[in-house]
């Protein structure tokens, strides 16, 4: 890997971002500060005519449209349990309140569990065979939830759900480093979670729609919801086969041409154009970051929050007093705002070069959200205050666990560990779910106060690794710009890349 080792050296070429964003000086200045290893080497000749904006908007019309759709069908498909639970999932399987909590828990020990092992197929596989055959295999097991007859059925279905969805996220986070830059993918990760957001309002429209079938084959709706979604997964990940690619080397839809510029410019950004094998010492140095389980406690303190509100939703607006049809599809709304805060809480984290300052303040946009639900004492009486809490939750909840999730994919160098680190943060991260997943008891409803007092709890807690992870950062950035001229002036890497421990390497923060 090559790279741009000093700012001030007299012979340095003009970098990419010079000769693509002339006409905005002083932030590229601001971005090569922070991040002096996000600079491309000159444009050569051979390469002159290769529009790069152009060549980043179709990537982006290839990959993000096809792994979104993915994400959007994974995050139906974990979370209409929530629908299914008000058109009679409980009392058709005749389980108490508890033992539907556990079975929404069993979810998030096989994801957990198989989080790591998933990425370290996928480095050994590849995305185009990888990432439809894991939607192929959750969406027979989604399909099957709709015709579990007892318990029993249930909680294998939601435990096995959880192992074949544990792999596509932190999956695709890996997918992003291998095509761009690292100043570009946290947009784009935020782009691609902004499917779950998206999800949320489909899953209401859908489960409103499909709520109307009750009465045929089974008294009840919800085994259709389960069923029809099951079955749109499973048909759209046969077609991903086609639409999913693997990496920029082999891409059909790129020239010869585009290969060599895309593969230039990574060599100077990142470890993209490595060839690097899978060694268990890779993984052993994910695990020895500090950091990197800082990326998973960060993670960890917006799952709660993230995944109780997905789950619980539709419970928590039918507790107000709604009909179980209107709670579904008042939980539009609140999924359409999160959708448009996370894409425009990620336009500014872009525009600005900044990663702790909007996640914070996300954060706490989003506890102004909690704190509104357990002021209202009496929620019946006053439902739309309580529901205006549930704008505020999302709109926080959805753009700060986009950023969350993209600080690993920027931040760690070294193939296998930035994908062992990925999976490191999803595992961590999911252990916040599994704890989420027992505190929206029926029985505290309609305020669940323990519920919004552990959502509201972890959302500061987030606020307070956000910012150890912030000085740190910061920290190691100042240190490293401390060391002498002469190992800054190296030259050329030739191979002796030591990733993000080497002392060429910022981080963004």
């Amino acid at each position: 890997m090559t790279a741009k080792l000093s700012a001030d050296a007299q012979t340095a070429p003009p970098t990419a971002d010079q000769a693509d964003q002339h006409n905005d000086q002083s932030l590229r200045k601001v971005k090569a500060e922070q991040d002096p290893l996000s600079a491309s080497p000159s444009i050569d000749v051979e390469h002159s005519d290769v529009d790069e904006k152009s060549l980043l908007r179709k990537i982006d019309w290839r990959l993000l449209p096809a792994v979104g759709v993915l994400y959007l069908l994974s995050f139906l498909d974990r979370s209409n349990v929530g629908n299914a639970r008000i058109e009679g999932l409980t009392g058709d399987l005749h389980m108490t309140g508890n033992q539907y909590l556990t079975g929404l828990t069993l979810y998030f020990v096989g994801y957990v569990i198989f989080e790591v092992p998933c990425n370290i197929i996928l480095k050994r596989t590849t995305p185009r065979f990888w990432l439809p055959t894991l939607t192929i295999l959750w969406g027979i097991v989604a399909t099957l939830m709709g015709i579990v007859q007892d318990l029993t059925g249930f909680f294998i279905a939601r435990f096995f759900l959880g192992v074949t969805e544990s792999g596509l996220f932190p999956g695709v986070v890996y997918y992003f480093s291998m095509w761009y830059k690292r100043r570009e993918r946290q947009f784009r990760i935020s782009l691609f979670f902004s499917a779950a957001a998206l999800a949320g309002s489909f899953g209401g429209i859908l489960a409103y729609g499909i709520g109307h079938m009750r009465g045929i084959v089974w008294e009840n709706g919800w085994r259709w919801i389960f069923i029809l979604e099951g079955i749109a997964t499973v048909v759209v990940a046969v077609f991903a086969y086609w639409f999913i690619y693997n990496y920029p080397d082999t891409a059909e839809f790129l020239t010869a041409k585009e290969r060599s510029f895309i593969r230039n410019r990574l060599a100077a950004d990142s470890d993209a154009t490595h060839d690097e094998r899978f060694t268990w010492g890779n993984v052993a140095k994910a695990l020895k970051d500090p950091k990197c389980w800082l990326y998973g406690l960060s993670f960890h303190t917006m799952s709660l929050p993230l995944y109780t509100f997905s789950l619980f939703l539709p419970s928590i607006i039918r507790d107000l007093g709604y009909t179980a049809a209107n709670a579904q599809l008042l939980t539009i709304p609140p999924y359409a705002f999160a959708f448009f805060t996370t894409l425009t809480v990620a336009t500014f984290s872009e525009k600005y070069g900044q990663r702790a300052i909007p996640l914070i303040g996300s954060a706490s946009f989003a506890m102004i959200g909690y704190i509104i639900l357990l002021a209202n004492t009496d929620p019946k009486s006053r439902p739309g205050l309580s529901y205006t809490g549930t704008f505020f939750a999302a709109g926080g909840i959805y753009p700060a666990t986009a950023l969350a999730l993209s600080w690993p994919a920027i931040n760690v160098s070294g193939q296998t560990k930035r994908a062992v680190a990925n999976g490191m943060q999803i595992s961590i991260g999911n252990l916040g779910a599994v704890l989420g997943t027992q505190l929206y008891r029926q029985n505290d409803g309609p305020r669940y106060i323990v519920g919004h007092s552990f959502a509201l709890g972890y959302l500061a807690g987030n606020i307070i690794v956000s910012l150890i992870l912030y000085l740190i950062l910061k920290k190691e950035n100042t240190r490293r710009d401390g060391i002498t001229a002469e190992v800054k002036e190296v030259g050329e890497l030739h191979g002796d890349w030591d990733g993000d421990d080497d002392a060429r390497w910022r981080f963004q923060y």
